[in-house]
């Protein structure tokens, strides 16, 4: 027997609508839902006997089943490696600024199974849609969400078209199509395309798959950090540096630190350090002005990161209360930061997209932080190739 659904509840206006609606925001502000959810501790010695997927971690997820471990849309997702970049076994010299202020260590979440971490959350949202039964599921992306997306919901059986912006990679376009989506190009930028999508979703049974707006996203980008606390015995790195577009594995993270420290099973939380595009960044400007909002959008400039180019983030003011709770700060890579980058990993036998590499970017670009460090590398650079 499939569980209870959750609430979805509105942050800003306090409305309510049950997750088995097709209700994609809040009617009243327009604005993206939070979920009312309230998971149990998992248990770290159980791990050893569950499924190689991320429902390994149930118990803390929306849209468990009973019995535990009942079958759920999966392609195996979650638990890629982490690598040491500096300072630990197998890593090699940086000649950069990252020797000598602790470790630095990699999470390849470029090797799941559609190449990006997108995967944690697509996952979360094609077991929804499976449940919810709609006639068409729809997605916006830049790429590597919607290729996700169009992943899953193949394998769930479910019918997809995914919204692109002129411009996205042919690679990727070719991966959504392999998977049996519709891709509808829209004329404009990564915005455009949000708006495109948002119009469509709200037509008649239309499942919207926003990895934005739908917060059962969050709770699967979220396992990134429960399978750092696994890998590392029931501990976490010191620093988690996490690229931040629409902020959500950053907002994810936060949500299991939250959750693991309330519930005893760590003993400190990490400072989460968000990494942006200096070419688009406004989630960084507002940190460093002390805003607790945007003032507007930024502008739209060509970036490598195109991935993490949002301009107006609708969680903005999400992702900057959870940096400053977390004691983080906010960091800015340039263009030329992000291809040295791309190459310094490539020769590490690490190939990375650009959008992927902006983490590491900063990290070399600043002095490290003591302790321990973890970046994620979140998509293949066999999507996109090297950086012009």
């Amino acid at each position: 027997m499939l569980a209870l659904m959750t609430a979805y509840v509105c942050p800003r206006c306090q409305v309510h609508a049950p997750a088995s609606a097709l209700t994609w925001c809040c009617p009243r502000c327009r604005g993206p839902w939070d979920l009312e959810f309230t998971g149990a501790p998992v248990s770290l010695p159980s791990l050893t006997s569950r499924v190689n997927s991320l429902w390994r971690y149930e118990e803390a997820l929306p849209l468990a089943t009973e019995p535990p471990q009942a079958p759920h849309v999966t392609l195996g997702e979650g638990r890629t490696p982490l690598v040491p970049l500096t300072g630990g076994e197998g890593a090699v010299g940086t000649g950069d600024g990252t020797a000598g202020g602790g470790t630095v260590s990699a999470k390849l979440d470029f090797l799941m199974p559609t190449l990006s971490f997108k995967d944690r959350g697509a996952v979360m949202l094609a077991e929804l849609a499976r449940r919810l039964g709609p006639d068409t599921v729809i997605a916006d992306s830049s790429g590597n969400a919607g290729t996700a997306i169009a992943a899953y919901c193949a394998r769930a059986g479910l019918d997809c078209a995914v919204y692109v912006p002129e411009g996205t990679s042919a690679k990727k376009l070719e991966q959504i199509r392999a998977h049996g989506a519709r891709t509808v190009v829209v004329p404009g930028d990564r915005e455009a395309t949000a708006r495109a999508a948002r119009a469509a979703a709200d037509a008649p049974g239309v499942f919207y798959a926003s990895h934005v707006y739908n917060p059962h996203f969050l709770h699967g980008t979220k396992t990134y950090v429960y399978e750092l606390w696994e890998e590392l015995g029931g501990r976490l790195p010191d620093t988690l540096v996490l690229p931040v577009g629409n902020g959500t594995l950053l907002l994810g993270a936060a949500l299991a630190v939250e959750e693991l420290y309330g519930q005893g099973l760590v003993e400190r939380r990490p400072a989460l350090v968000a990494v942006q595009a200096e070419a688009v960044s406004p989630l960084a400007a507002a940190f460093h002005a002390g805003a607790e909002e945007l003032t507007g959008p930024a502008a739209a400039r060509p970036t490598l990161a195109e991935g993490i180019a949002i301009p107006a983030p609708p969680r903005a003011a999400q992702i900057l209360r959870a940096v400053r709770a977390s004691g983080g700060t906010f960091r800015t890579v340039t263009e030329e930061q992000i291809r040295a980058a791309q190459l310094d990993l490539a020769r590490r036998g690490l190939y990375v997209e650009p959008t992927g590499v902006a983490c590491w970017a900063a990290v070399r670009a600043a002095p490290a932080h003591p302790g321990t460090t973890v970046l994620p590398l979140c998509g293949a650079g066999a999507k996109t190739g090297l950086a012009a």
